[in-house]
């Protein structure tokens, strides 16, 4: 129903239902202690035992000691793989070494 269609006298009687439904629950709520101001009951607040707070903190740290564990082992595999070094066989080094004087003696001639 749209309330434009309602007549005055309506209107105003469901005013005066609705003031009383207000005051109706404001009295329920002084009967059963919640707060009169409020609309909704209070929330309560959460409370843990000491022994699930236990419970809890030792899943953590098993969590948190998995999680370095599985770090360490990811750091082990990596520095493994940085130790590993490229090694040349010794004539191979005597060339690089011989090409690289040949390459500077070039140079330090062009400078004079």
């Amino acid at each position: 129903m749209n309330p434009i269609d309602f007549t005055v006298n309506q209107l105003k009687r469901a005013a005066a239902i609705r003031e009383r439904i207000e005051a109706l629950n404001k009295d329920l709520r002084g009967i059963l202690g919640t707060s009169a101001t409020s609309g909704a009951a209070p929330k309560k607040k959460r409370t843990m035992s000491a022994s699930v707070k236990r419970k809890i903190a030792a899943a953590q740290k098993t969590r948190w000691a998995n999680l370095r564990r599985a770090k360490s082992a990811t750091r082990s595999v990596k520095h493994a793989k940085k130790a590993k070094k490229k090694t040349m066989s010794r004539a191979t080094k005597a060339k690089l070494s011989a090409k690289l004087k040949a390459y500077w003696a070039v140079k330090k001639a062009g400078k004079k």
